[in-house]
């Protein structure tokens, strides 16, 4: 399961642009009775989104090295290129996220400490408290290296709580708020590299938070994989990839929180 999936629709269609047209918010006006009105103009905007990334991995994989392996070396090697394909495709989508949100927060000095932990999460609550789609459910997502304080903060969260984290383990879910983490060194900074591909993000430093499923990424066909023949080598050429767009879309931007360390 990736992280990306579980906080954005995900359309894995043939579509390679997805259109979102919006338009600008009905302002209502509280007055005196009169029985007139003055007509707003109403301006319709288009919001895109355009798979334009690609995700890929090849290796060649000779004959004699799959005939003197002690285990199927081909089956293991595309499961293996698929792992790093969609672990890829994770970050490119979580940094989108970081990148993509409008909305904001800043933790207290010190970051993911024991005693900033409740602090984040009502934070992130009451960053997204008034709106319908909240009841999409909220997220935060962090590296594993925050793990230090928000586990030490709740195993001391009361005694039902603590109780179930000293016998279980780590929480996914506190107060609502769903918690996802991601490997140290995901959230980057990155300007058209092969880990951003045509994306430029300024993350270092920074995690996101929510509401589920307000943006979207396109993954058209899913990951695919060949193999095929090469001249003059035997064995075979093993090529494993995919396609992924992403759009934090205009009207509900706000509900994606860039969390900066402080």
């Amino acid at each position: 399961m990736l992280v990306a999936e579980a906080v954005c629709k995900v359309d894995t269609s043939s579509v390679r642009y997805i259109d979102n047209p919006y338009n600008t918010a009905p302002s209502t006006v509280v007055q005196a009775i009169a029985g007139t009105y003055s007509p707003a103009a109403l301006t319709t905007s288009d919001a895109g989104l355009t798979v334009a990334d690609e995700f890929i991995v090849s290796e060649h994989i000779y004959d004699f090295e799959a005939a003197l392996s002690a285990f199927d070396l081909f089956a293991s090697r595309i499961d293996e290129m698929t792992y790093s394909v969609k672990a890829a495709l994770d970050k490119w989508v979580v940094n989108e996220l970081c990148a993509g949100g409008t909305g904001a927060m800043d933790t207290p000095a010190g970051g993911f400490t024991q005693a900033n932990w409740p602090t984040i999460l009502a934070t992130v609550i009451s960053k997204t408290a008034a709106y319908a789609d909240r009841m999409n459910g909220l997220y935060i997502i962090v590296e594993d290296t925050d793990l230090v304080g928000i586990v030490q903060s709740q195993m001391g969260s009361g005694f039902n709580f603590a109780d179930s984290v000293l016998n279980n383990g780590l929480i996914s879910n506190q107060v609502g708020v769903s918690i996802y983490v991601v490997p140290s060194g995901t959230f980057v900074d990155a300007t058209t590299t092969t880990a951003s591909g045509t994306k430029t993000w300024t993350n270092s430093g920074h995690r996101v938070a929510g509401v589920k499923r307000v943006t979207t990424y396109a993954a058209p066909r899913g990951v695919q994989y060949d193999e095929k023949g090469v001249t003059s080598k035997t064995g075979k050429e093993v090529v494993v990839w995919g396609y992924c767009g992403f759009k934090a879309w205009v009207p509900r931007a706000g509900l994606t929180l860039d969390v900066t360390i402080a």
